[in-house]
């Protein structure tokens, strides 16, 4: 009898029943061992069957399978390139004997699809014959990876980055990542089915997680997922991304010893002790306690090289004043039309270009959206795009880039509380790096009353707490209260004790930055009003700009007295 659901876990059905199983049944024969065992053995009833859960294990060979296939959930904004969709032929018997040498089986080849064909392959400059890992989602062939003899790689041209073996995790309460696609088929020669492979490796620099956001509902309703990734730097750096974009709670930490991955792992010790490598995983240190063990690299990071430089926006009078961290968070400061909100979206233009920052905005005053959209357009671009540019090609390539690298959070009510909610819902989705709340005045805590000293701290707590838990930089935009002339009828320059519950935003703040025009120069001046460590820039120190109107763009300027000489600051 077929189970009514249409769906498991959020996901359709594509295939119910794949292997034509008895249906409603609790127990029957495996589809991936029965087969091949002796005559007598191999309508035995090896396997459980869980038709709510979607999902059967067998006793005799120790897998895991689903009952049914599923259709692709979630989708890209973009247009990708679709590799065409061909016969999967079983692979030679020189293939098969290669991976073998690593420890996979053919029945494990032919389960995960793996196929083999000629392909020109950039890195010998000729067409070899490859191994083919094919990536699927539901039934749909999204790209697929490359190797050859040499251990040359490459994906499909054009085509979408996405997990590999995706298809495997549905339905599971946790799932494996590992780093590579020989690490799956490791795993899978293991018994562990519900396992997944980044697509593109891990760099010690920058792990650009975009393929996560059109998987990331695969995710959603897991209770473990267990990090298997390489032991070296560079698959550490990828371990913690993902850890801040799954989240802590959810994350455990396998570890393959003395050994560098997976497949490694299964060559030396064999299948059983893989699967206990697996089965032993840890969870990620609790959050607000650490021991020297959590921290000894950074510790032994620092003995070697002394503090880590901080993170700059591109401009050089600027950057050699100020940079900063993650984790933190900087109030800017400013009189009205003072050009608070036009650095802020410089700075953050700066960090995407230098680090691949995506950024998050609550920003009820730079409405309409597309007008501040327009901002980050000419700021990128470098210069205004006119009626003629419109889907031209360096239209579309902008217009891609500042789809993907900002994101405006609209709401009818903005609170503290449903802001953060939002950003950490966006770290996860798309990975942002850096929130921009401006200005903080109409981004109100829901308790709003009561002692302004109190509720300012308060609110500076909170936002505290969300840039250290996601690894977040956090700027916040904010006015100070009425300003006052001085003897020659110039605006005293606000310090962040003007604005209002002052006293907190100083001692709070691990930055201020003060954003001021002067008017009859047509220039601007950025002042660090406070830097939290001495290593990240100096107190007092000025900056100027001239602002450039069609581009947007501030544009460093220096600044001289009468005399025609730089002003001593500049010096």
């Amino acid at each position: 009898m077929q189970v009514n659901n249409t769906e498991i876990n959020g996901f359709l059905i594509d295939t119910f029943n794949q292997y034509g199983l008895e249906e409603g049944k609790s127990q029957g024969i495996c589809p991936l061992c029965s087969s091949d065992r002796k005559p007598k053995n191999e309508k035995a009833k090896c396997s459980s069957y869980d038709w709510q859960k979607g999902l059967g294990t067998c006793h005799n060979c120790n897998k895991s399978f689903q009952l049914h296939t599923y259709q692709r959930k979630g989708a890209s904004e973009k247009i990708y390139v679709r590799p065409e969709v061909s016969a999967i032929h079983t692979n030679s018997s020189k293939v098969v004997e290669w991976f073998k040498g690593r420890g996979i089986s053919e029945q494990t080849l032919t389960e995960l699809r793996i196929s083999e064909g000629p392909e020109f392959m950039p890195q010998t400059g000729k067409t070899e014959n490859v191994i083919k890992f094919n990536y699927f989602m539901g039934d749909q062939l999204i790209n697929i990876k490359y190797r050859d003899g040499r251990k040359n790689f490459k994906l499909f041209k054009g085509a979408e980055k996405v997990f590999y073996n995706i298809n495997s995790i549905v339905g599971f309460e946790y799932c494996v990542i590992v780093e590579g696609e020989m690490d799956v088929l490791a795993l899978h020669e293991a018994g562990i089915t519900n396992v997944v492979s980044v697509p593109n490796g891990a760099t010690l620099n920058s792990n650009n997680l975009d393929y996560l956001d059109s998987c990331i509902d695969y995710f959603e309703d897991k209770e473990k997922i267990i990090l298997a990734v390489d032991s070296d730097a560079a698959g550490q750096a990828l371990q913690s991304e993902l850890i801040r974009r799954l989240g802590s709670e959810v994350c455990y930490l396998a570890s393959f010893e003395d050994c560098k991955d997976a497949n490694e792992y299964l060559l030396k010790y064999g299948k059983e002790a893989l699967s206990k490598r697996i089965s032993k995983a840890k969870p990620v240190p609790l959050e607000n306690v650490k021991t020297f063990r959590d921290i000894e690299d950074d510790v032994t990071d620092f003995v070697r090289n002394g503090f880590k430089p901080g993170f700059q926006i591109g401009l050089d009078n600027f950057d050699s004043i100020f940079s900063t961290y993650t984790g933190q968070f900087i109030t800017v400061t400013g009189i009205p039309s003072s050009g608070k909100s036009d650095f802020v979206d410089q700075m953050v233009v700066g960090y995407n270009g230098n680090y691949g920052w995506k950024t998050a905005f609550a920003s009820p005053e730079n409405q309409p959206t597309y007008l501040h959209a327009h901002k980050l357009m000419r700021k990128t671009w470098g210069d205004m795009p006119s009626a003629e540019d419109i889907h031209g090609e360096k239209w579309n390539q902008i217009a891609t880039h500042v789809n993907s690298s900002y994101f405006f959070i609209d709401m009818e009510r903005y609170t503290l509380e449903s802001v953060l909610r939002k950003g950490a819902e966006l770290v996860k989705r798309k990975g942002i790096k850096c929130l921009v709340i401006d200005p903080f005045n109409k981004v109100r805590a829901t308790d709003a009353s009561g002692d302004v000293n109190v509720y300012t701290l308060e609110y500076l707590q909170q936002i505290e707490v969300f840039a250290k838990k996601y690894d977040v930089l956090v700027i916040v935009v904010a006015h100070p209260t009425k300003m006052y002339k001085d003897r020659d009828g110039k605006i005293e320059e606000p310090t962040m004790y003007n604005i209002k519950g002052g006293g907190e935003w100083y001692d709070a703040s691990y930055h201020g930055l003060l954003v001021h025009r002067n008017y009859e120069e047509k220039t601007v001046k950025v002042k660090v009003l406070k830097v939290k460590f001495q290593n990240l820039g100096e107190n007092g120190a000025e900056s100027h700009f001239k602002w450039e109107p069609k581009s947007g763009c501030f544009i460093p300027h220096e600044p001289v007295d009468a005399s025609g000489d730089k002003l001593p600051w500049e010096s």
